[in-house]
């Protein structure tokens, strides 16, 4: 029997189909939302695709912290007064259904002036009239309407960063002189005579000369800042023979035009500068909508609730909670401070710290630590500690997360630049040394010539168009890394480590066996039926296993949190859960998870949860065995040791019972005997492991959602790759090393016409761009190819 989808979200709607308007919904949110689209007609919301709304949340309560001006002040884009902007994250925007009723905000609420959605980033920026609307309303209609916005702490204390344009404006100045000072530099290109020339040649230098002052003073700064503070730590990189060539052609350019030498170089001057800088622009264009560097401040709230002495509720911020404070924890909220619960049913979801998704019941007077999420109504707990003295926040605690790894990481660039500095920078004055005393004339030519011809613009652009194109190409494959650098970290290491709930395995498709009892039909309805009041993720899990079973409706029903469910239906009673509770006589222990049950207290079996692992796990193992030290590094207990010393290649290393601090000593150690260490871990718990490791790479079942601070993020879907990523790390530095041997090939034969004083500057500078396109031109088509056999 096909499954009935609801109109708004696609969700069946078996078990609680609703009509109205001849259309079928799954609950009475989605019925609103499109009562509300009906109404402001807005229907048309359904045209774009089919079903592709989300399922409103109850969200009621949860942003009373907005009614706070100094908080709602600090997430503001823009305020006069009356007109205020903000920019919200919105993570189900999915389609052009999404963008469309987002961007007609403005026919559900007047007040809003306008909204846009920036697509790629998953955000909307909304202006309003503050006089007749508030930021709170704006979200709670948002809620309302199924497009929840995600604020965090993070936006709150770190306010909105601002955008650094410098780049660009530096790549557009640079790019307008090129094209004018080519153009202007035609008529001495053809040798064009003539009374008209004649006349005005020397304003078109002049003009030449105009053009290249902001290019060489503003758009190739960078450079000469570079090579002067390079100099002063005594190190020649690469951008001294850069910031040297700039400045041999705007002195040459600019003497010739003042004597009336000559036309200059001021062509070969700015496209120089122009090229280099669109390097540096393909670079830096990577996917920066994804945070690769969250911490804790990412997943907390902006404010909480306080109970005051006079049992009054306050929202406050997040930074004023102090010991023996009282907070209120309402149902899906995440626990800012480590304190003790007062009261209320507590189940708490620890995933993010743990990375383990079982909640763990607790009861008044046991502690609570920061970063657990409440799953089961509302709690009350008093506060141990500030929210910098949390057990989440020691997590960064450790000096691991305050180094740079790329400023420890020598680029291979860097390697060949300092000696290519050298040798280049001997040539130049040697031959111009040379010809200094054998023919003074061509001395100046010679050392123009050396350096144009020799100018690291080919090597400097090398690097960023291959990794630059390899970030693009990996996006593209659902591996997001957080820069050009981490392409080569990832090329040079030699042993890798995983963990493994989460990572090796998946909750997606966890196998559940039953052993005891047959049950009949009668006993698997009851079940059913009990399953489906339930909220804990294995009842979920289990429910969905009952597939042609019929439910009804209970009325006597209790869960008890950390023990199980206890239903009575006509002369039937039911308990499933803990052995203990159900009051199983079978005491025989066991690694697995299991749910018990009973009818009428007669015990008939258990539901065992085997983990699943991913596709592809064993053929991933045996097709890195030969070229990486493989380890499994867990915090679970051994109860599948066994299983993975069959499915892994001989010599794995397993170890388990290994608490975070334990993962990081584990890498340390490795990194001790200079091993190059990459790190594939999920949650937070792996946080300290992932920061420590060469490279560390979060593995995600949702890009959008929970990652910790990583190199790399890796759609779960594309684990079984991570081989073939690797692998064409490497090629890409091959590619990169080509580049650098074709460079060398042209400066060789370049230098030699260069150092006899065959080779004309004006030769040379017209060769020298030549140079950079047609290394631009071989890596991204090689890069390409690559990319192609990436599958």
């Amino acid at each position: 029997m096909k499954s009935t989808q609801c109109y708004h979200c696609g969700d069946s709607c078996d078990g609680n189909l609703i009509k109205f308007d001849d259309k079928s919904f799954c609950c009475n949110g989605c019925k609103t939302v499109y009562e509300i689209f009906s109404d402001n007609d807005l229907t048309c919301y359904y045209n774009f695709e089919d079903n592709p709304g989300a399922i409103p949340t109850e969200i009621q309560g949860n942003y009373d912290f907005l009614d706070n001006l100094d908080i709602v002040d600090k997430l503001l884009d823009f305020n006069d007064g009356n007109t205020q902007i903000v920019t919200l994250y919105i993570p189900h925007i999915h389609c052009s259904s999404c963008i469309w009723v987002l961007e007609n905000l403005h026919k559900l609420n007047p007040k809003v002036s306008s909204s846009q959605v920036d697509f790629p980033k998953k955000k909307v920026r909304i202006t309003y009239n503050s006089d007749e609307t508030s930021l709170k309303e704006i979200v709670l209609l948002m809620s309302s309407i199924g497009y929840e916005p995600y604020i965090s702490l993070e936006d709150y204390d770190s306010g909105k960063k601002a955008v650094d344009r410098s780049l660009i404006y530096k790549l557009g100045i640079a790019g307008f002189a090129f094209g004018n000072v080519m153009f202007l530099s035609f008529p001495e290109y053809f040798q064009v005579d003539g009374f008209w020339i004649e006349n005005y040649k020397n304003i078109f230098r002049w003009l030449m000369f105009t053009f290249s002052l902001p290019v060489v003073f503003y758009a190739g700064q960078s450079y000469f800042i570079s090579a002067y503070k390079g100099l002063r730590s005594k190190i020649l990189n690469i951008d001294v023979p850069i910031a040297l060539g700039i400045a041999v052609l705007f002195i040459r350019s600019t003497v010739e035009i003042i004597f009336d030498l000559g036309t200059g170089f001021f062509d070969s001057l700015t496209g120089l500068v122009f090229f280099l800088l669109l390097g540096k622009f393909f670079q830096q264009k990577t996917y920066n909508f994804l945070s690769f560097e969250r911490d804790y401040k990412s997943y907390f709230p902006i404010a909480v609730t306080r109970i005051s002495s006079n049992q009054q509720e306050e929202n406050i911020q997040i930074y004023d909670i102090e010991k023996g404070d009282r907070l209120l924890i309402r149902n899906q909220e995440l626990i800012p401070v480590d304190g003790i619960l007062i009261n209320g049913n507590a189940e708490i979801d620890y995933s993010f710290v743990t990375g383990e998704a079982e909640p763990v019941a607790k009861k008044s007077g046991d502690k609570l630590f920061a970063g657990g999420k409440q799953l089961s109504g509302i709690l009350e707990m008093e506060v141990l500690a500030s929210v910098s003295q949390s057990y989440l926040t020691q997590l960064w605690s450790n000096d691991v997360f305050q180094k740079d790894k790329k400023s420890n990481f020598k680029t291979i660039t860097d390697t060949i630049s300092q000696n290519f500095t050298i040798v280049v920078l001997l040539i130049a004055f040697t031959s111009t040394t040379f010809w200094f005393f054998f023919d003074a004339s061509k001395a100046l030519n010679v050392f123009t010539a050396v350096l144009i011809i020799a100018c690291p613009c080919a090597i400097a652009l090398a690097a960023p168009f291959t990794l630059g194109n390899m970030l693009r190409i990996f996006g593209k494959k659902k591996f997001y890394l957080k820069n050009a650098t981490v392409v080569e970290q990832l090329a040079a290491i030699d042993t890798i480590i995983f963990d493994k709930t989460g990572t090796l395995t998946t909750h997606k498709e966890d196998t559940i066996s039953y052993d005891g009892i047959q049950l009949n039909k009668e006993e698997k309805s009851l079940l059913k039926s009990s399953l489906r009041a339930s909220n804990h993720p294995l009842s979920r899990t289990l429910y969905s296993t009952f597939d042609d079973v019929e439910v009804f409706t209970l009325s006597d029903y209790n869960e008890l949190v950390g023990k199980g469910i206890q239903v009575t239906y006509n002369d039937t009673s039911l308990k499933l859960g803990s052995s203990s509770f159900v009051k199983n006589n079978d005491q025989k222990s066991t690694l697995d998870t299991s749910v018990y049950i009973s009818f009428n207290d007669v015990y008939k079996g258990k539901f065992v949860f085997k983990n699943s692992y991913r596709e592809g796990v064993k053929l991933l193992f045996n097709s890195l065995k030969n070229d990486y030290n493989l380890a499994v590094v867990s915090g679970d207990n051994e109860g599948e040791r066994v299983y993975l010393e069959e499915n892994l290649p001989e010599g794995t290393d397993l170890l388990f019972n290994q608490k975070p601090e334990d993962k990081l000593e584990v890498i340390a150690n490795l990194q001790k005997d200079n091993k190059k260490v990459a790190m594939i871990g999920d949650g937070l718990n792996d946080a300290g492991a992932l920061a420590q490791s060469d490279v560390g790479i979060a593995l995600s079942e949702n890009i959008n959602v929970f990652s910790p601070a990583c190199d790399g993020i890796l759609d779960a879907s594309e684990f079984n790759k991570i081989g073939t990523y690797i692998k064409a790390s490497k090629k890409a530095i091959q590619i990169i090393k080509y580049s650098f041997i074709l460079s060398l090939c042209y400066n060789v034969v370049g230098l030699y016409f260069a150092t006899t004083g065959q080779l004309e500057p004006v030769i040379a500078a017209i060769l020298m761009p030549l140079s950079s396109i047609s290394i631009v031109v071989f890596t991204t088509i090689s890069t390409n190819i690559l990319g192609k056999k990436i599958k």
